[in-house]
């Protein structure tokens, strides 16, 4: 195969010329190609701001389809040391007299006194119960000691709530006895604590051996109570400190006994809760409506437009957004957001009068949660048009599908404008290396034809012989 170098015949660039050609006739395609690509990629940004903040609003509007969320009871302690409540929706609104006189509380017994923690009780059964549950110990030599009996009670896999220890305290003479003090995890009444005995020497009643730890030769501590209310003077007792069964729609949870002590549980409306719930509505819509107006701008000063302007989905659901905030709910006294004091300003955007709405929920509480919660109510309907676009099958997706393949296809239209340029380039270096071949021997031939000229006798020289 022959080697051949453009330029040598000619002295010309041939490769400089052919490459100045080629990116020539490319230039336009890929300026072309390029516009195209970067004209959709800023639509497909713009559609990924506008489903992110469609999603971002329907979220907040998902978050509002709760009707027992808005109709929120607040229940309020006019002395939080003692007790506190909760209230839920079938609470009534209402104030109430409250005197704790008792706090429920677990059992507490400890054994007699013993030297040390390592003196050796006794031998035979225990059978410790906690209210109704009760569980069997084998004392034998490897646990017949204070300290062994605290551990196997402990250790027990069917221990129903009885935590044993050991206190060292004054014995009143100068010395310290050791104790087993026995505690329930469990408050009420109920819930004594009990040990009878099998004792191996034969006397289960006596104060020796392992009959030391029967119940008869226990102390109580604490005994297991009952907490004991007085509401509006009504005396009620419960096996606990947190009961929801002595006023409708009430938990209440009691800290402390104060004999004597009258103080106030008041159940409102909570109006807060519900205007929070509004104005979060309006501030999440007013940041969707932003982003539309965004995406839909015109400058008519510079000319400068938003990436979406004139787009048929933006304006679509932008029209669909206003009808469905301005749209009435059938069946309600207040059944417009302007009607509860939520009305559109002229940039399309919300504002809450908060004396309106005041006024709305004081007349009608449940009337907000019906025009937000309620199955026609605005969540719902909202949630229905926002899936329609937002949807992994919905007009968003459906549009950004479409243009990334467009995106797709300027790689592919790229690739068959290089192969066809390299087509272009070889014919052209074909084309300039024949013509530079040329050149070459016309140069040859010129140089052949001068030297031969050169060699013929001049005129003169002729006639001087």
């Amino acid at each position: 195969m022959a080697i051949t170098a453009g330029g040598i015949g000619s002295g010309l660039d041939v490769e400089g010329l052919v490459s100045q050609l080629v990116a020539a006739e490319g230039q336009p395609a890929l300026l072309r190609l390029g516009t195209k690509e970067a004209r959709l990629q800023a639509d497909l940004s713009a559609y990924g701001t506008l489903k992110s903040a469609l999603s971002t609003f329907q979220d907040s509007v998902q978050a509002l389809n709760d009707l027992e969320s808005f109709q929120a009871r607040k229940a309020t302690s006019s002395n939080v040391d003692l007790f506190s409540a909760t209230a839920d929706t079938t609470a009534v609104a209402a104030s109430y007299d409250i005197e704790v006189l008792q706090l429920a509380e677990a059992e507490k017994r400890r054994s007699g006194d013993f030297a040390t923690d390592a003196t050796v009780v006794g031998t035979g059964t225990l059978d410790i119960s906690l209210g109704t549950d009760t569980f069997q110990l084998t004392i034998d030599g490897t646990n017949n000691t204070l300290a062994g009996i605290r551990d196997a009670i402990n250790a027990a896999s069917d221990n129903p709530g009885v935590a044993a220890s050991i206190i060292n305290v004054d014995d009143g003479v100068g010395g310290t006895v050791a104790r087993l003090v026995l505690t329930g995890d469990t408050v009420g009444a109920t819930n004594t604590i009990g040990i009878v005995v099998d004792d191996d020497d034969l006397s289960d009643a006596d104060t020796s051996g392992l009959s030391q730890l029967a119940t008869a030769n226990l102390t109580t501590l604490q005994a297991a109570q009952d907490a004991k209310i007085e509401v509006d003077g009504q005396a009620a007792t419960r096996g606990s400190n947190s009961f929801s069964d002595i006023i409708t729609g009430v938990s209440f949870s009691l800290t402390k006994a104060e004999v004597g002590t009258v103080e106030t549980l008041t159940i409102d409306l909570n109006k807060d809760s519900v205007t929070a719930k509004v104005n979060s509505f309006v501030s999440n819509y007013n940041s969707l409506i932003d982003t539309i107006n965004e995406l839909s701008a015109y400058d008519a000063d510079t000319g400068a437009t938003g990436a979406l302007l004139g787009d048929s989905a933006l304006r679509s659901v932008q029209s669909q957004l206003r009808q469905t905030i301005t749209a009435s709910v059938s069946g309600l006294d207040f059944g417009t957001l302007a009607e509860i004091g939520v009305t559109t300003d002229e940039n399309g955007k919300l504002t809450v009068d908060s004396t309106t709405l005041d006024e709305v929920m004081t007349s009608d509480f449940t009337t907000v949660s019906q025009l937000f919660a309620s199955d026609s109510g605005l969540a719902n309907t909202l949630d229905t048009l926002l899936e329609r676009y937002v949807a992994s099958d919905g007009i968003l997706t459906a549009r950004t599908d479409g243009l990334q393949i467009s995106i797709d296809s300027i790689t592919d239209d790229r690739e068959r404008l290089n192969d066809r340029l390299a087509v272009i380039e070889a014919r052209y270096r074909a084309q300039f290396n024949a013509m530079d071949l040329l050149v070459g021997q016309l140069q040859a031939l010129g140089g052949y034809l001068t030297q031969q000229l050169a060699s013929l006798p001049k005129p003169n020289s002729i006639n001087s012989n």
